[in-house]
């Protein structure tokens, strides 16, 4: 009681307890200037950010018992719910380093990604502790499993833990330069890399979401991306910087149904999701019997928006769209298209062009867009964008070789090819290897797959370079189409060749019922190639 009446007596004292430019300053800020509001719901469960201050302190307390460390790795493999969220936490609060894994890896891979990061304690969803207490015996650096949602044999419980430990505030402080968190990329070019990030650069890019969003207390975002990625992450904890609500969806994979119902019933302000979700959305037959008139916002990003979805999407929600651009490595955040560069559907054609762009850079963000040699480039030519800023990764961890080759003279190399205009718009072209060579031609698949966008009876594509043993490499499309209709292999091509070159045109199509993709909603380029190795 003694505690709570001297918070009560010198707030302005207590706001002061952790240091500026950290997360433990912004729970703990939260905590005491918006006690009341809430910060999470999941289903039934709604916590305040004061509850959630004092389960993270309960957890850290819970974790020093253990004789777990400052500085040692949190491990979890878990799809959204609350208990991420308070790892999370004590990892901003107590100095440990939160390594969140993707849950739909492999064994094998994850195996070899929880012995890559040193975890030192494994937190682990009701879903993965089959699949984690078969991998136990090679996973020798992790001290202490916990179980999140129900109890498991030979695994500590989460929920046990935050009954039997103390709510008092943690004794340690963090600074801007302590580690605090290692995401994953996605492998797309051979073993996945973990990107290390301290409290001072992540903080820099939740600044800039903040910034971009217009964010006020009393916005409530719908999380429906992976918090294990850096960009639902980032998402998430750029809501709660501004003290704002963050509602987390219950489901493993993305659900449109349940996600208009849930802007509808809670009154969401602001979603954040990719193509294939919007497109899904778009789907429904029943869409515009949902009330979704409380969004402000629905951000997109992780791969290029086709630019005939995006007109139909701005048709029946408005022009209240904005575009993000970046990647693990970056922060994640490199470009952002406002809305205001949305509301250009009764402009001219080179009016609506920017559709097709990521954007402009952000505030506090440099790039450039260069040539093999690093040489800048004139405006519409390709090649790769480099980035700099406060806000993107410290190093690749434990990987001081890959680190040189990637940020070099202090310019992050996305590996992103794209060109620019005059106006300092970027678009993006293709990843470098996703290129095609096809007869001695450079192809950027994006180019054909926007044309294909424009058949009116495809829903989703993904043009790849496949072998052939004359063009060495040959352009292939593969699509889903909309339900009920039929279209042949050579409509396709015929309607290819009405809009571009005919040696970008695919040389085959293939139909499919659905693409492989990430936990993101991303289109897997690299499981496509394989059907055809």
């Amino acid at each position: 009681m003694k505690n709570q009446d001297m918070t009560g007596k010198f707030i302005l004292k207590e706001l002061c307890r952790y240091n500026i430019g950290t997360f433990a300053d912004i729970i703990y800020r939260n905590a005491l200037l918006y006690k009341d509001v809430e910060a999470f719901v999941h289903g039934e469960r709604r916590v305040t950010f004061n509850q959630f201050n004092a389960r993270v302190n309960r957890l850290i307390n819970a974790l020093w018992s253990l004789g777990v460390k400052k500085g040692d790795v949190l491990g979890i493999l878990s799809w959204n719910c609350l208990e991420y969220t308070e790892v999370y936490g004590a990892a901003m609060k107590g100095g440990f380093i939160a390594s969140p894994f993707n849950p739909r890896l492999q064994a094998e891979e994850l195996e070899y990604l929880i012995n890559y990061s040193e975890s030192n304690t494994l937190f682990v969803g009701p879903e993965l502790i089959d699949m984690v207490n078969h991998l136990r015996p090679r996973l020798p650096k992790v001290k202490h499993f916990i179980s999140f949602e129900e109890s498991a044999s030979q695994m500590l419980f989460h929920s046990d833990l935050m009954k039997t430990h103390s709510e008092e505030e943690p004794d340690i402080k963090v600074t801007e330069e302590d580690p605090l968190a290692i995401f994953y990329t996605s492998g797309t070019t051979g073993t996945p890399r973990g990107a290390l990030y301290t409290h001072g650069r992540k903080m820099e890019d939740i600044k800039i979401f903040v910034h971009e969003l217009a964010m006020r207390p009393g916005d409530k975002h719908l999380v429906v991306l992976p918090v294990f990625h850096v960009a639902g992450g980032s998402f998430l904890w750029a809501f709660f910087y501004g003290a704002a609500g963050n509602h987390i969806m219950p489901q493993k994979s993305f659900d449109p149904e349940a996600t208009m119902q849930a802007i509808q019933d809670e009154k969401v302000t602001d979603i954040h999701i990719v193509p294939t979700q919007l497109i899904s959305i778009l789907a429904l037959t029943d869409l515009e019997s949902y009330d979704f008139s409380s969004l402000k916002r629905i951000w997109y990003a992780a791969s290029p928006m086709p630019t005939e979805v995006l007109k139909k999407a701005i048709e029946v929600f408005g022009p209240i769209f904005m575009q993000a651009y970046g990647q693990s490595e970056s922060g994640p955040m490199i470009t952002h298209l406002p809305m205001i560069s949305h509301q250009v559907l009764d402009g001219s054609s080179d009016e609506q062009k920017v559709l097709a762009s990521c954007g402009q850079p952000c505030i506090g963000v440099h790039a450039r867009i260069v040539d093999t040699n690093s040489d800048d480039v004139k405006p519409g030519e390709v090649g790769e964008i480099v980035v700099q800023s406060n806000s993107i990764m410290v190093e690749y961890w434990h990987k001081p070789e890959e680190t040189k080759e990637t940020i070099v003279d202090g310019w992050l190399h996305t590996g992103d090819l794209g060109y620019y205009d005059e106006n300092g718009y970027i678009y993006l072209v293709d990843r470098k290897n996703d290129m095609i060579i096809s007869g001695g031609e450079n192809i950027y698949p994006r180019e054909l797959e926007e044309v294909l966008y424009g058949h009116p009876v495809v829903e989703e594509v993904a043009v790849v370079g496949i072998p052939d043993p004359f063009w060495v490499e040959k352009v292939h499309a593969v699509i889903v189409l909309k339900k009920e209709n039929q279209v042949s292999e050579q409509d396709i091509i015929a309607f290819s060749k009405k809009h571009m070159a005919h040696y970008k045109v695919p040389k085959s199509v293939e139909f499919v019922d659905e693409l492989p993709k990430s936990p993101q909603g991303k289109i897997l380029k690299r499981e496509i190639k394989k059907w055809y190795q």
